[in-house]
């Protein structure tokens, strides 16, 4: 009976064991692509073309990119997202809080030491009613030093995933502060730009108007010195579009 009680207890220790057992590593699956697209031309066509394949260089710092441009005023507006922007701001703070929690999962590998001291004195009082004078002293005292000590052996390695996973969840934090990072530096370039291409509209607007007054002005001077009928004055007046500060209001114009 013994004989036979030894082996099914072996298998079901066995059994336990390997349900307690971590896992295989994480390996990525691969993708299957295709050897080639109808859409990808000959290598001597996509030179002529200017095309070329792209090459992912995300591991790769982007610097201070944005000085190709030589713009002074560009480069200090950069250098303010990294103190200035809130987003940014957020990303970082979760980065720092995945690098915390690396540590934090990394403390449980080494044991654990509590203590809790305490010291406390007790003196009975002379004065107190009923108390008789024999039994009074100088009280006692007592010292306390707790010690509590524990470790947990990561034996099944559930320790040790915690740890890869902490240290994964600090890589793709790392990924998303530089991409915001990336995004914002790429939109405040963007913005600038826009409000840059919108100064020489604006210096063209003004210039189109001063060249109507001046305009107007002529034909104002012509039409009073009677060498222009009051309908090319008024032409004149229609053009600058009653633009505030222009003569014509002399005449009945409303601006």
């Amino acid at each position: 009976m013994k004989a036979r009680l030894i082996p099914s207890l072996l298998s079901i220790v066995t059994i336990l064991l390997a349900g307690c057992m971590v896992g295989t590593n994480y390996v990525k699956p691969s993708t299957p692509m295709a050897p080639a697209f109808k859409e990808q031309a000959s290598a001597p066509s996509q030179a002529s073309d200017g095309w070329k394949l792209a090459q992912p260089g995300d591991q790769t710092p982007p610097g201070n990119w944005w000085e190709i441009y030589g713009d002074p005023q560009l480069n200090a507006l950069e250098a303010q997202i990294d103190s200035t922007n809130q987003t940014l701001k957020i990303a970082e703070a979760n980065y720092r809080e995945a690098r915390t929690a690396i540590r934090f999962n990394r403390s449980a590998e080494a044991p654990t030491i509590g203590v809790a001291p305490s010291i406390s004195t007790v003196r009975d009082s002379a004065n107190q009613p009923y108390f008789p004078p024999t039994q009074v002293n100088n009280g006692g005292g007592d010292f306390v030093l707790p010690v509590d000590l524990s470790w947990e052996i990561d034996l099944w390695g559930r320790i040790r995933r915690s740890v890869t996973a902490a240290k994964e969840q600090t890589q793709a934090s790392a990924a998303d502060m530089a991409a915001a990072r990336l995004s914002l530096q790429a939109e405040l370039a963007h913005d600038y730009f826009e409000l840059r291409s919108a100064d020489p509209e604006e210096k063209l607007l003004n210039e189109t108007v001063q060249a109507y007054s001046r305009a107007l002005g002529l034909a104002e001077n012509r039409f009073e010195g009677g060498a222009a009928p009051k309908i090319g004055f008024s032409a004149g007046s229609h053009a600058t579009g009653g633009c505030p500060g222009s003569r014509h209001r002399h005449y009945g114009a409303t601006c």
